[in-house]
């Protein structure tokens, strides 16, 4: 037992000591090993929340530590803010501005975050008497941490997304909570949403789950080729990943083929189209004149003919002596030319296969044309998977603001809603991604269980995401504002309590990249133009300018040496540290391209540089 003189109450004296020159901090990004002691509880102690002083000064925010409760066993904690006491004073303070070197006197506390232990029913259970004054507190074992927050350890029906952040414990989660229970995707602009999609869909690609891909801007070919990025190879060893292409899963469709010329054609059947069709794809409202004007006029084709098309209707129509006719023949004479309806038509289950990845790559196509195909892509799975025609899938909508949105009326908002709300009846899952969460409908977001919230920093998304999604505890709104580029938030699903993750290297290659204005390393290879010869300065001018050799040296560095820090930076959402080496052989590296004609893997490689 430790004695009760904590070093919270001991005199600054025996504290560590140090002398201070400037900020000083602590750099190391985990806690190494497992079971070391880090902290002792002291000061007034609750059942849910303790203060912890701390032994380590490696300890940071949102660690997991565990210590052992007399009643409950070994007890989960989150360590929560941490503070840095100090006997520095103002006088102190300045003589250290001054270049003095003083000694200071300082110790750590924090405030950990009772989440609880599983008890012998496996329910999650809180101690409800506080700890005692004295406990230790040690580092979180993995077992512990496994068991308590639910990660699941299976990874034959895991999605391994990441590591743990601090802890560097695998992530796996549970694939059929995934599909049946809707999943999010937030970001702001940059923050690696499509990133972190490339990966959820690798891992779909890998338990050969169908999925159908909304892809407005035609980046997620991508997936069909291994990722060969030179500095997220750097960190693919710690991740335990290898560079690997989908091509023989993955099959692209899209409605203009002449912009995405390596997709199959999308079509529509317009055969035989009834009320409700009609309705959907025009934007009419059940309701009005309008209504029986299509009733009557699809009844009269149905008893000369046992099919007809849109242009079959449209006539019909134009002999109604209903002048509310015109509005209904200008939108059916609309969808005519859209291009989308006509033979050979593309079925369901050309969309949905299993172990298939289907590709809707809207690339060059018009908002008003992208809802419509959305409107008819999501009817046909619905009613495929309410009839048990097509194997249970997963559905990715990127963008999803601008296909579901909280103000206004798209043409696919109601399809999508029912899919939101009844899907998960019916094996359709959901995954909605977009980087403007106060503008997509609220019911859609809230209807996602599991959420994956990578960086938010603007206040009307901050607060569309805390009233939106359960799980989110006291403080998180301040944690997704500060999340590095690389590390999301996970909630829900089968985890009891939010976790941060460090999103794993993608397999495949990112399509989804920014473009730079200003080549760098064409900068970088780029001599600086020579400026105009000046004229000759007289002796004191010379003088005077400081010049020889020494004034017109290139400094540290060469020129048109780019900034190393800068050139650093990177847009996936990769954490910028020292990572490990691979070792693997590149006669190893497993893609399913190459086994694709030459053709194909030519001529697609432009497409998705330009991509």
């Amino acid at each position: 037992m430790l004695p009760f003189c904590l070093p919270a109450f001991l005199p600054f004296t025996n504290r560590k000591e140090k002398p201070i020159y400037a900020d000083d901090h602590h750099d190391a990004d985990s806690m190494e090993g497992e079971g070391r002691k880090v902290g002792v509880v002291f000061g007034t102690i609750g059942t849910n929340n303790f203060k912890m002083a701390i032994t380590d000064p490696t300890v940071k925010r949102n660690d997991y530590v565990q210590l052992k409760h007399e009643e409950c066993g070994q007890v989960l904690g989150q360590v929560g803010d941490v503070q840095r006491e100090t006997d520095l004073t103002i006088a102190n303070a300045q003589k250290i501005s001054s270049g003095e070197q003083v000694v200071v006197g300082e110790q750590f506390s924090g405030v950990v975050n009772i989440i609880g232990f599983r008890d012998e029913n496996g329910v999650l259970q809180v101690p409800r008497t506080p700890f005692k004054a004295g406990d230790s507190v040690s580092v979180a074992e993995e077992k512990l941490i496994r068991g308590v927050l639910g990660l699941k350890t299976d990874i034959e029906t895991g999605a391994y997304i990441g590591l743990l952040k601090g802890h560097g414990v695998r992530v796996y989660l549970d694939i059929n909570n995934l599909v049946q229970k809707h999943v999010s995707i937030l970001a702001k602009t940059g923050g690696g949403k499509s990133y972190m999609v490339g990966v959820f869909v690798e891992e779909m690609l890998k338990r050969m789950v169908p999925v159908v891909v909304i892809d407005p801007h035609g980046e997620y070919s991508s997936l069909m080729h291994p990722n060969l990025n030179e500095r997220d190879q750097r960190f693919m060893g710690r991740f335990g990943v290898r560079p690997r292409g989908y091509a023989e899963q993955i099959v692209e469709f899209s409605p203009d083929t002449t912009i995405n010329t390596f997709a199959l054609p999308l079509k529509f059947d317009e055969a035989n189209l009834d009320v409700k069709d009609i309705l959907d794809l025009t934007g009419m409202r059940s309701s009005g004149p309008h209504v029986g004007i299509i009733q009557h006029a699809v009844k009269s084709l149905k008893e000369i003919s046992e099919s007809y098309t849109l242009h079959d209707l449209v006539q019909v129509i134009q002999e109604d002596k209903n002048a509310a006719k015109w509005a209904i023949v200008n939108s059916l004479e609309y969808l005519e030319g859209t291009g989308l309806f006509g033979e050979a038509p593309t079925r369901p289950s050309d969309l949905v296969k299993e172990g298939k990845t289907a590709i809707i790559n809207l690339k060059g196509i018009s908002p008003d044309i992208q809802e419509l195909v959305v409107t008819r892509v999501l009817k046909k799975l619905f009613e495929g998977r309410k009839l048990g025609k097509l194997p249970a899938l997963m559905v990715v909508i990127e963008e999803a603001h601008n296909f579901c949105p909280q103000v206004g009326q798209a043409l696919c908002s109601g399809v999508l809603k029912t899919v939101a709300s009844e899907g998960r009846k019916f094996g359709l899952g959901l995954c909605v991604v977009t980087q403007r969460p106060a503008k997509i409908d609220k019911n859609v977001l809230s209807q996602c269980n599991t959420q994956m919230i990578l960086k938010v920093t603007n206040p009307n998304d901050l607060k569309a995401i805390t009233q939106s999604i359960e799980g989110l505890v006291p403080g998180m709104e301040e944690d997704i504002q500060r999340l590095p580029i690389g590390v999301a938030i996970v909630s829900g699903g089968s985890l009891t309590s939010p976790i941060q993750v460090e999103i794993r290297v993608r397999e495949t290659q990112h399509g989804g990249t920014s473009v730079d204005v200003l080549d760098r390393k064409r900068l970088a290879g780029a001599a600086p133009a020579a400026p105009a010869a000046p004229a000759a300065p007289t002796a004191p001018q010379a003088e005077a300018a400081g010049a020889g050799p020494a004034a017109v040296s290139g400094g540290d560095g060469a020129a048109g040496e780019p900034d190393r820090k800068a050139g650093a930076e990177f847009e996936s959402p990769i954490i910028d540290e020292t990572g490990t080496d691979l070792d693997y052989d590149d006669s190893e590296v497993e893609t399913d391209e190459s086994k694709q004609t030459g053709r194909r893997k030519g001529d697609r490689d432009p497409d998705l540089e330009d991509g």
